[in-house]
């Protein structure tokens, strides 16, 4: 249950027509009161012989006992309290009790018996408004400082009562919400999403692995946005706005939103802090150039190094201070936004869902530490220069893998807010993870199922070799890897270790002793990918019989090449 505080006004009247009205898209449907500040009010939506004229007289009638000058400019309070999507459809006597517990709440009817004057209008099944007049009965004003806050802490109480859905505390480090007038004109210009939102993420993806003004700039213009720079007398650039070339206002100009207004961390003073960092070459626990290697050539490379980066990020944040642990959470949301923009289409919806969630898990009153982050922020940058993936082959093979190790460090960057019961965060870093599931899935299914093909073909006592491997290794999950469809991928994986000359033994019990591990939906997936990685091994099946023709040994059989155009059977008319 969200209650909103809306701003201030001076027209009784004219909310009141407002929530009478048919709405903006004649979304409002039978307008009526649930309660009022007397139980007596009259109702203009269901009595047809009074007026909103007769409604706005009554609620103001506190004012005539102040003489002029000492009239509040903005007497008009409005606060709307809305249901959750899941939540049951509630009864009028509910809103109105809802309603009550609210206005006491926040100051503007305490229960003195001398409080303001207030309405609760019903006009749709899932929220109310209520608007009260801010004079007091006995002429005094209402005590309502950070009424936004005492309505949330109410409204929590009543969604335990309720059986309600029950929503995350807030802590006041949010981005600005999108306003139901930057909603109802994205519906009627048909877009996905409001401009608000859709700038926030372009500017977020701008944003990751940047490392000066220039680069970021050139990112928002190849965007395609439009750009607003705030110079100062001096010269020296103080902030900057941006806006969508087809977002326009009444007067046809386009509609700029600062980086600040788009959400806190993107303010030009904010987004510098990281790259003060990165060209200022502070030394940190994990060099990037140790995590990540050379800048990488093409986009599988790259996957393989954030994989590598997210890798050692899970270890710090179970490990590592605090001010590290935000720093390496917030360049987690960077490497995100930079393998959405970079993956092929069957991942990209949900790989961009994912990163838009999980940027309000990156926020926290917690100060990150910069530079102990760049090896992440190096892994993004790579992501964002080697250029667009394939979908397929080797580049589909290490997206899955990627996404696999992101999904354990985003679980990780869930349990540390969690801890510290910081709610709105630990849920964004849980949703975000559902998204990456998903993703994963579409990832890995044609990857995971050559490897399967593979593991399948082993002769039986190479087969019955890996399951001792197991047994020995992991001997707390191998019954339950063993009852996994993924076993045959992971029997496949082993052997490759085995035939490039690793201990596949060894490399087994050091992946699995990596944290996380109890969170995955399949064991098997994790540890092939984990070994895969850790041996260098191409993520890709048929890539690697390429890479080292010895892998198709031990199957019992050749590995036969697909056939030509020319070897194929014609077909007889």
């Amino acid at each position: 249950m969200i209650p909103r505080i809306h701003q201030q006004g001076s027209n009784t009247l004219g909310l009141l027509h407002y929530l009478y009205g048919k709405g903006t898209h004649e979304e409002h449907i039978d307008p009526h009161l649930v309660a009022s500040f007397d139980g007596m009010a009259p109702d203009p939506g269901r009595d047809p012989s009074v007026t909103k004229k007769d409604l706005q007289h009554l609620l103001d009638q506190p004012l005539a006992l102040l003489e002029a000058g000492q009239r509040p400019d903005k007497h008009v309070w409005h606060c709307s309290v809305r249901a959750a999507p899941d939540d049951p459809i509630l009864s009028d006597e509910q809103w109105g009790d809802i309603a009550r517990r609210v206005v006491a709440a926040t100051g503007i009817d305490p229960g003195d018996g001398a409080g303001c004057r207030w309405a609760a209008v019903r006009h749709a099944d899932d929220h109310i408004h209520i608007i009260a007049t801010l004079v007091r009965e006995d002429g005094r004003r209402p005590d309502h400082h950070r009424s936004g806050k005492r309505a949330q802490a109410e409204c929590r109480l009543i969604e335990k009562e309720l059986g309600l859905h029950q929503v995350a505390p807030g802590d006041g480090i949010a981005a600005k919400r999108t306003t139901s007038a930057e909603r109802h004109k994205a519906e009627r210009e048909g877009r996905e999403q409001p401009a608000r939102e859709e700038l926030r993420e372009t500017v977020r993806r701008a944003v990751a692995g940047a490392t000066s003004e220039e680069e970021f700039f050139d990112r928002l213009a190849s965007a395609g946005l439009l750009i607003r720079k705030r110079v100062a007398p001096s010269g020296d650039l103080l902030g900057y706005k941006v806006a969508l070339p087809d977002n326009r206002n009444g007067e046809k100009e386009p509609v700029f939103y600062a980086g600040s207004t788009l959400s806190p961390d993107l303010s030009l003073p904010r987004i510098r802090k990281r790259w003060s960092y990165d060209t200022q070459g502070q030394s940190t626990d994990t060099p990037s150039d140790q995590v990540t290697g050379p800048a990488p050539s093409n986009p599988a490379t790259a996957r393989r190094q954030a994989a590598a980066a997210a890798w050692q990020a899970v270890l710090v944040i179970g490990n590592g201070e605090d001010s590290q642990v935000a720093a390496h959470i917030a360049a987690a949301g960077e490497v995100l936004d930079a393998l959405a923009k970079t993956s092929a289409a069957h991942t990209r919806t949900e790989l961009r869902q994912a990163a838009a969630v999980f940027e309000r898990a990156t926020r926290s009153h917690v100060k990150a530490e910069r530079g102990h982050d760049r090896a992440l922020r190096q892994a993004a940058r790579n992501l964002v220069d080697s250029g667009p993936a394939l979908g397929r082959g080797e580049d589909g093979a290490t997206t899955a893998m990627a996404i696999d190790m992101l999904f354990f460090l985003v679980t990780a960057a869930a349990h540390w807010p969690a801890k510290k019961e910081h709610a709105q965060q630990a849920a964004a870093a849980r949703d975000a993870a559902e998204h990456l599931r998903t993703a994963y899935r579409a990832a890995a299914s044609v990857p995971m199922g050559l490897l399967y093909q593979r593991g399948q073909r082993l002769s039986q006592g190479l087969r019955h070799k890996q399951v001792a491997h197991l047994r020995a290794m992991v001997p707390e999950l191998a019954e339950q890897i063993l009852a996994e469809p993924g076993r045959h991928a992971l029997a496949a994986t082993l052997a490759d270790t085995e035939s490039v000359g690793h201990d596949p033994a060894a490399l087994l019990a050091e992946v699995a002793e990596r944290r996380e591990l109890g969170t995955a939906d399949s064991f098997s997936d994790v540890l092939v990918w984990r070994l895969r990685r850790l041996a260098d091994l191409p993520a890709d099946a048929t890539t690697m019989l390429d890479h080292n023709p010895s892998a198709a040994k031990g199957s019992g059989r050749a590995v036969s090449p697909a056939p030509s155009r020319d070897d194929r059977p014609r077909k007889t008319r």
